[in-house]
């Protein structure tokens, strides 16, 4: 065979590779090559993340016309609805390790089950959490450090958003549950439809209803990638397949679930929370310095968050061949993807050191603006390969169910050095802004290391779901 011939190929195997990586075709993640695993799961996974950053870049490119105080106040509101996506995560961690331990053991029904016990307590959640927003939204923004402009320009966008904040937690917790099940192209087209309509109405709506119409297009748009969620779980053709019948409360399942979400939503509470003060922090130092912050931090987690798509398949393949009964599968497959995913921000970092600028200038026009942001990307990225790696060993215990450990390994790293440090370096020491920078890039480093020393002792592999 020659040259040409085997690179055709190969050319067409790869593209086989593709094909079935985003069908929606079931596959068997507990048998056969690992590193081709890795890739049926991380592929979707990574265009997944990278659609739900988009989101975030969509909404600050549009609102970037409208002025530095919506910037502000899409920034700020964001912040604080990390709370949101913190309880949305940490139940779909839940969801994620105890719907892939079912399929491991091959009792689909059970985490069907599962699943739709995780949508109840869900939805529980997100009324409160809406209720709360629509009454408080004016106060949400003054706490934050929020101008009198900004709060009066922004208070109808924080109320609409908080309003739909029942479609986050769908969004998030029901592709945790197939992410859990395998089937990561249905996750991640639910995010390609809730971005394409969100990048069609957002320029739309602005134009009718300035600010507000970007919290309208937001909200729509993830609402139509929610329906497409709910058909695939009660019409698709997928391992999950939920019953009306599943919905009936099972205070075991709802009592498992809790067990391994409520340090879930303990573990990124802590983080998001964390990311609140420092914003808090930024904000001492004027609209420019946090308008500064929140664009480098929207670019920052768009190449970001395909490493945690990456990740999120180490999750699911742990889940599963623990459930398989295979613990040495599970741990190779982690190793496999914290090597793709330390090269891929390899790249990333060097991307950011020599483009910033540009990257920064097509987001932002505002000189005060871009000089922070800059900043603020190189040197955030630099602690890149760090984060990337930190993301695949956390993401294993969770996959394991062991919620607690990565909770433990956040506290100390964020709230015992990252917020005193930027508080100390950015205030006391009048570095401004990049304090907070050089903050978050030590506290990373931290959470790597700490998680790659305790992951290699292996007690992960005992915990039972």
């Amino acid at each position: 065979m020659s040259h040409y011939q085997k690179t055709i190929l190969g050319l067409r195997s790869f593209y086989a590779l593709i094909k079935k990586a985003l069908s929606m075709e079931n596959q068997d993640y507990t048998q056969g090559s690992i590193r081709k695993a890795v890739f049926l799961l991380s592929l979707p996974m990574i265009l997944e993340m990278c659609m739900e950053s988009i989101f975030a870049v969509v909404d600050i490119f549009f609102v970037g016309r409208v002025g530095k105080e919506a910037v502000a106040t899409v920034g700020l509101t964001e912040s604080v609805l990390t709370i949101v996506y913190t309880v949305a995560i940490g139940l779909s961690m839940g969801a994620t390790a105890m719907v892939s331990r079912r399929i491991g053991e091959k009792k689909p029904k059970e985490a069907a089950r599962s699943g739709a016990q995780a949508i109840l307590i869900a939805l529980t959640f997100s009324i409160f959490i809406s209720i709360g927003g629509l009454i408080l939204a004016p106060q949400i923004l003054k706490l934050m450090g929020a101008t009198p402009a900004v709060i009066g320009l922004g208070s109808s966008f924080t109320r609409i958003i908080f309003g739909g904040s029942v479609v986050i937690m769908f969004l998030y917790l029901i592709n945790g549950i197939f992410r859990g099940a395998g089937n990561a192209s249905i996750a991640m087209w639910s995010l390609w439809i809730a971005n394409g309509f969100n990048i069609v109405l957002c320029p739309v709506l602005i134009h009718f209803y300035g600010l507000r119409g970007a919290a309208i297009a937001t909200t729509i748009g993830r609402g139509m990638g929610v329906c497409y969620q709910l058909y695939h779980l009660f019409k698709g053709s997928g391992v999950i397949h939920i019953a009306a019948s599943y919905f009936i409360p099972d205070l075991k399942i709802i009592k498992q679930l809790f067990k391994i979400a409520w340090t879930g939503i303990l573990q990124f509470l802590i983080g998001s929370a964390s990311w609140i003060v420092l914003n808090r922090i930024a904000a001492k130092f004027g609209s420019e310095s946090i308008a500064g912050y929140q664009v480098a931090m929207r670019v920052l987690m768009f190449f970001l968050l395909p490493a945690w798509g990456m990740s999120n398949a180490a999750a699911t393949l742990v889940g599963q061949n623990l459930g398989a009964g295979s613990a040495t599968r599970a741990e190779q497959s982690v190793w496999t993807t914290a090597k793709l995913v330390t090269i891929f921000m390899i790249l990333v970092s060097l991307l950011f050191l020599f483009a910033s600028k540009p990257i920064i200038l097509f987001m932002n026009k505002d000189a005060g603006v871009e000089r922070i942001a800059i900043q603020a990307l190189r040197i955030v990225s630099a602690g890149y390969i760090f984060y990337g790696f930190g993301m695949v060993v956390m993401n294993a215990f969770n996959g394991a169910g062991d919620t607690k450990t990565p909770t433990i390994i956040n506290f100390f790293c964020f709230w015992t050095f990252q917020i005193p440090i930027a508080y100390l370096m950015a205030i006391v020491w009048h570095m401004g802004p990049l304090g907070v920078f050089l903050a978050i890039v030590f506290a990373e480093i931290g959470v790597a290391v700490a998680g790659g020393i305790i992951f290699k002792k292996g007690s992960w592999k005992k915990v039972k779901v």
